[in-house]
């Protein structure tokens, strides 16, 4: 016998979803690099050197809470196509395995996740995906898309080159150490 005070499983509502695929966005970039997923994580989380990855990365970073732990906030200053304050405020963070935030600019919110995966080949495979939903955006989407598109394969390739010369910088420096235990 059914309890009538109790919701049956599944769903107990219904879950909005957008009108259609120009309301939403998933722009998605995969990169390899040499580096391992710890040294890949502490390039990844040093933003001082974000600036050095894009031409947009304004120098002014600033964290109100503990840096990189669930609940603190990020803040920086992108210099194109205006310069803009973006906010991030940090979702989930298990270093180095995965970040994800929420960011906010401009009037518009994305989530972004990066993942950071041990490749079998060596070195570390590395995932970011942004999503946007806003049904008030209408066919500004695809701007949205051509312009952050671009940006992700500049940042990460960068910051990729970076991860690389790291691992050059650690392998040289185990094979000239005489107490090595490789």
């Amino acid at each position: 016998m059914r309890n009538p005070s109790r919701p049956e499983n599944g769903l107990s509502r219904q879950v909005p979803v957008p009108k259609s695929q120009s309301d939403s966005a998933r722009i998605s970039h995969t990169i390899f690099t040499r580096a391992q997923c710890d040294v890949a994580w502490k390039v990844f989380s040093n933003c001082n050197l974000w600036p050095g990855f894009s031409e947009i990365h304004g120098s002014n970073v600033q964290w109100h809470g503990a840096p990189w732990s669930a609940g603190s906030r990020l803040q920086f200053d992108i210099a194109e196509p205006e310069p803009t304050r973006v906010e991030c405020v940090i979702t989930l963070c298990a270093p180095p395995q995965c970040v994800a935030w929420i960011i906010h600019v401009c009037g518009h919110t994305f989530q972004q996740c990066v993942l950071f995966e041990p490749y079998m080949g060596g070195g570390t495979k590395i995932t970011t995906w942004i999503e946007l939903t806003n049904p008030d955006l209408g066919g500004g989407l695809t701007k949205v898309r051509l312009l952050l598109k671009p940006l992700l394969q500049t940042w990460f390739g960068n910051f990729t080159a970076e991860c690389d010369h790291q691992a050059r910088m650690a392998s040289s420096q185990r094979s000239v150490d005489p107490c090595s235990q490789e």
